[in-house]
């Protein structure tokens, strides 16, 4: 806009340039490279005289345009540095802020439909937006991180730098879901190099690179293209089978796939009597079918993977969420 100011006004002056006189020279006619001059020194307010409107008509279109044109050239530069100085003033502090309180926090590398939709999913479940770190390139997925509040650090995620500008070290878990598996698989090295202890889970869009994954250091893998080829797959035999899968992984609606800590009143009962649909047991970090014979009664200190409506409705209250005591506190 305000190149367009510029040049309209470089045109006007040139344009009606018998109204206008070089003091340095009067008998000389104002040029093309004159009106630039003129419209430059005037529009910044700088105003050296040399060259002047003197007809009638000149004087009226620096009173009625010219001038107001300068006034919107002059807010439309101030205007834009302000706010470029405050973008960067409120970055700076964001960051600032999100340094003090780093560490156990989650690092999302890569801001595109996958990274945005992890990151609903964690906030959704109770993560602070403050503890989420958003690792990406591309301008419009960093425009987007910082409208959702999201920390952000500009950068390629395979470089060591960068991933230690998103305290990488000190992070509690990692979701890596860039477009390319080569990157993935890079940045997943370098992120378990980085922090030996970290819960990396990475995107895979191909089957055949899920292994390569896993022995650079993911604990978990999701192969992306094969997940929508089985939900495509499963909705062509069954349309009906297809929209309750299509559920499972919608957030906030219907049903819901969750993990939730053992009851005191559950322990010593089987899976399949308890309130929520039990689809596993994880214990001791080992993952067992609801019907495995080594679950058929619950213990202390059992974590349950549970189907259960998205929403608690009055018929189907949540365990665990009415000041229940949990089993692994007594333990």
């Amino acid at each position: 806009m305000a190149v367009s100011i510029l040049v309209g006004t470089v045109l006007l002056v040139y344009f009606d340039r018998h109204g206008y006189v070089d003091n340095n020279d009067p008998t000389r006619q104002v040029s093309f490279v004159d009106a630039i001059y003129y419209t430059t020194v005037t529009l910044s307010t700088t105003g050296y005289g040399d060259i002047a409107p003197v007809s009638v008509e000149a004087r009226l279109v620096n009173a009625f345009i010219i001038t107001p044109a300068r006034i919107a050239f002059l807010v439309l530069l101030i205007g834009t540095t302000l706010e470029v100085l405050a973008s960067q003033g409120r970055e700076m502090l964001r960051v600032a802020r999100w340094r003090k309180k780093m560490g156990n926090h989650v690092v999302v590398v890569g801001y595109g439909t996958k990274g945005r939709s992890a990151v609903e999913t964690l906030v959704s479940n109770g993560q602070d937006k403050e503890q989420i770190v958003v690792v990406d390139t591309g301008s419009i997925a960093l425009e987007d991180a910082h409208a959702d509040g999201l920390a952000v650090v500009t950068g390629d995620a395979t470089r060591r730098d960068v991933l230690r500008r998103a305290g990488v070290a000190r992070a509690d878990q990692v979701i890596i879901t860039t477009d390319r598996d080569d990157s993935n698989v890079l940045a997943t090295l370098t992120v378990r190099q980085l922090n030996p202890d970290a819960w990396i889970v990475s995107s895979v869009r191909e089957h055949e690179n899920a292994p390569l994954m896993k022995q650079s250091g993911a604990d978990s893998v999701i192969t992306s293209s094969d997940a929508v080829g089985r939900l495509l797959g499963l909705s062509s035999l069954s349309p009906t089978l297809g929209s309750v899968m299509e559920d499972l992984l919608t957030y906030g609606e219907g049903l819901e796939v969750a993990e939730r800590e053992l009851l005191v009143s559950e322990v010593g009962q089987p899976p399949q009597t308890l309130p929520d649909q039990v689809i596993a047991v994880v214990r001791d970090e080992k993952v067992y079918r609801y019907f495995d014979p080594v679950v058929t009664q619950l213990s202390r200190g059992d974590r349950l993977i549970v189907v259960r409506p998205a929403r608690e409705l009055p018929w189907a209250p949540r365990p665990g969420t009415h000041d229940e005591d949990f089993a692994a506190d007594d333990a």
